[in-house]
């Protein structure tokens, strides 16, 4: 719990609570209706700005009770002089109410048994004084021949204590709401921080992983003194790097975009493989404004090249497709290799691979999203993943 209390309005039934702090800046309201609820202040929620809202409240509650004690007054012939007396404790009502909010804003922050043991003994002692003004009011404005002594002047203790209470109740209620609220607010952001962190921790991991095999390469390169090649790797490589360097590794990217990265790093890869590296590319034209984490499809190429492409004399090819299935876009990335039973050990025994795209896809979807793996038509591997298209639309909003 916070170090300052937060205190907060009440509601109108009864007279409200204080405020000492004002919440961040709060969502608006947006579309045609925004002037109106503008020109009457309903364009920010109402608690925030809480003092504000407390001196509505406060002043709403007791002018109800003002009203409501006049009308029971006229009705009951009780003369003009009744409402002298009503707005004599409609005033100490509301003085009393604002020295206790001070006193709430300290005992709100004590162990739970103290704040009720004296919340409560404040609630008699502050009706106590209230029923003693209304005595004295009553028999000065309303009755003169009436003469009250001793304990006859806390003849209305019980109804003043079920006001003062009553506004207590609603003080507290209010109050550890909005701290509740609070907490929720903070636990919510710290949640997006972890994610975050976890997701940029995920992308992170592939980069170092592909370099290492890439730098190997062109080390190879060197050794065997074939620098045009190695320069055309490495001018390739940078291109990449800045791709990535551009992009935010918690940040979300196009199809399109995310094919055109793949495309960047196949070209590195034909630089060592040549012929024996076949890609092909099937996407539907549907499927291209469809978001997903950046480089999410570059290690499930790496491992179809390393499991299928590396092995084999004559190479394979890999397929990445993508098409539309209801709300949902089906990606493909397929091989022609020996299968996948190697791949899925190897992936998981690296901490990048196959193991590394369900984590981000559970960090960006959620429950959302769908990631099979089976042997394919070709006698290869292939991975499918499925992400939603309409919130991919959403998130572009």
């Amino acid at each position: 719990m916070a170090s300052e209390p937060i205190s907060q309005p009440a509601a109108a039934a009864s007279p409200p609570l204080a405020a000492t702090k004002t919440y961040a800046p709060a969502r608006r309201s947006k579309g045609p209706a925004r002037p109106i609820l503008k020109g009457v202040g309903l364009d920010a929620p109402f608690f925030a700005d809480k003092n504000k809202a407390f001196w509505v409240l406060q002043s709403i509650g007791w002018t109800g009770y003002f009203v409501l004690r006049v009308i029971s007054g006229v009705a009951n012939s009780m003369g003009l002089m009744f409402i002298v007396h009503t707005l004599l404790l409609t005033a100490t009502g509301y003085s009393l109410t604002l020295l206790m909010a001070s006193l709430y804003r300290r005992l709100i922050q004590m162990r739970a048994i103290w704040t009720v043991i004296l919340s409560l003994a404040t609630v008699v002692l502050a009706s106590s004084a209230f029923s003693f003004i209304e005595t004295w009011s009553l028999a000065t404005f309303i009755n003169p021949e009436y003469k009250p002594a001793g304990l006859q002047f806390f003849g209305a203790i019980i109804l003043d204590f079920a006001i003062l209470a009553a506004w207590s109740a609603l003080y507290y209620g209010i109050n550890y709401y909005l701290l509740l609220e609070d907490e929720i607010n903070q636990r919510e952001r710290l949640q997006n921080q972890a994610s975050s962190a976890q997701l940029a921790m995920l992308r992170y991991q592939l980069n170092p992983h592909f370099l290492f095999n890439t730098l190997n390469s062109i080390s190879t390169l060197v050794l065997l003194k074939q620098t045009e090649r190695a320069n055309a790797m490495l001018a390739r490589l940078s291109s990449f790097l800045r791709y990535t360097l551009v992009n935010e590794p918690t940040a979300q990217v196009t199809l399109a975009q995310e094919v055109e990265t793949l495309k960047l790093y196949l070209e590195i890869e034909k630089m060592r493989f040549e012929d024996r590296l076949r890609p092909h590319f099937r996407i539907d034209a549907e499927t291209i404004g469809a978001r997903l984490p950046s480089l999410l499809l570059q290690p499930l190429v790496e491992n179809a090249i390393k499991y299928a492409v590396t092995p084999a004399e004559d190479g394979a090819d890999i397929w990445i497709t993508a098409s539309r299935q209801g709300q949902a876009a089906r990606i493909e990335v397929a091989d022609s290799g020996p299968g996948g039973g190697a791949a899925l050990i190897m992936a998981e025994s690296t901490g990048v691979g196959l193991a590394n795209i369900q984590d981000r896809l559970a960090q960006a979807y959620g429950p959302a999203h769908g990631f099979t793996t089976k042997t394919n038509e070709h006698g290869g591997f292939s991975v499918i993943l499925e992400i939603p298209l309409d919130r991919a639309a959403a998130k572009e909003d």
